[in-house]
């Protein structure tokens, strides 16, 4: 529960204050492109950060680097609250950035280090089954605090929740990883660490298609407000309509990869995956290009493509971390320093680009995909 628990701050970080974005301009004197570049620090400073995290707990054990980081999350979260100027809020951002990976990062690495094969994979889905929910409470809380609050309230909830995750890391999370199998903190140590998990091919293989199969849903987490409160004419509380379908599918993909990690062989389950995403992606475009009305009929792909994905999660997860045994805590910062980078770059670059119509949005999506598959094929090639 902690570990997902931890790995929720990430979600709550971006779904959270999107309704607000109205509110923010007006208050700000800015406008949404300047709103959408907070999202991009943020993932930017996040992403950097990451490939720090994984190493600096590989030297000093995992609990520490915990307990820090969300630390420095809560003084962050609560200097949002009482920006003035949107660009306080970019520099604040970096810092909520720089400090919400640390939970996510060294959660993977502890799954890793108490667990192994079948096991691990089906820890690491009960992560991401608990920790699922977020997409979708996330916007709704923000909805919520924004009509009863406003937009500071906002950046007051995000501090309390890492406050309450604060207590419980120092309370009930252990250690696990033990003093002798740290490694030097040290400039020719951590540069061999990374050295060695940036040459393994296989390991890079897994990694980009994660990130890429990832992007087939976060480009539109990242365009919610334009695909919904402007394609879909839904209203700021109505953001249920999108994560909540994603919500689902993730929940009903982690809840299915648990149950197949024992039965089913890693080729078997990540066919049955990528078979349900690419269902998901031609009704999608065929929505777009027949263009019905109601929302359900465009969201549907959300659910779809979510519990593809999150049968394949686990798996590709840990057969990444398996290709660097020694340094998994490096291995999983710089599994989520691509991760990260390449949603910067979405909501930086993809996302405004794509959002101006649903086919667009659907299109992106769909290569992202695609891409996701090519890193899967060449993963496996490269095992065997």
């Amino acid at each position: 529960m902690i570990l997902a628990g931890l790995a929720m701050l990430g979600p709550f970080s971006i779904n959270t204050y999107l309704p607000s974005f109205g509110e923010m301009a007006v208050v700000l004197g800015t406008d949404r492109v300047a709103l959408q570049q907070t999202v991009a620090i943020y993932f930017a400073a996040f992403a950097f950060m990451a490939l720090w995290h994984g190493a600096i707990s590989d030297s000093f054990g995992r609990r520490r680097v915990v307990l820090a980081g969300l630390i420095v999350y809560a003084f962050a979260s609560l200097g949002c609250a009482l920006a003035m100027q949107v660009e306080q809020l970019w520099v604040l951002r970096a810092f909520q950035g720089f400090s919400a990976g640390a939970g996510i990062v060294i959660g993977r690495a502890v799954v890793r280090d108490l667990h192994e094969g079948p096991r691990a994979q089906r820890m690491m889905s009960q992560v991401v089954l608990m920790f699922s929910i977020a997409p979708a409470v996330a916007p709704l809380v923000g909805g919520w605090l924004q009509v009863a609050l406003g937009w500071r309230s906002v950046f007051v909830f995000l501090c309390l929740l890492a406050t309450s995750l604060l207590v419980a890391v120092f309370f009930g999370l252990p250690e696990t990883l033990p003093a002798a199998q740290r490694h030097p903190f040290n400039p020719g140590s951590v540069l061999r660490g990374y050295a060695s998990v940036l040459r393994n091919a296989r390991f890079m293989s897994w990694a980009l298609a994660y990130a890429c199969m990832f992007g087939g849903f976060f480009l539109y987490v990242l365009s919610a407000p334009v695909f919904l409160m402007e394609h879909l004419g839904l209203g700021e509380t109505d953001f249920l309509w999108m994560f909540g379908p994603a919500t689902v599918g993730l929940m009903l993909g982690s809840a299915l990869a648990g149950r197949l990690s024992q039965r089913w062989s890693t080729a078997a389950t990540l066919k049955a995956g990528f078979s349900i995403m690419a269902a998901a992606t031609l009704w999608n475009l065929a929505v777009c290009l027949v263009e019905p009305g109601g929302t359900a009929w465009y969201v549907a792909y959300l659910l779809y493509f979510n519990l593809g994905m999150s049968v394949m999660i686990p798996t590709i997860t840990v057969r990444g971390l398996d290709c660097v045994p020694e340094r998994r805590g490096t291995g999983s910062s710089v599994q989520l320093f691509i991760q990260t980078g390449f949603n910067a770059w979405i909501a930086a670059v993809l996302a405004p680009l794509m959002w101006h119509s649903l086919l667009s949005l659907a299109l992106g999506a769909a290569a992202l995909a695609l891409c996701g598959v090519v890193g899967v094929v060449a993963a496996e090639r490269l095992s065997s």
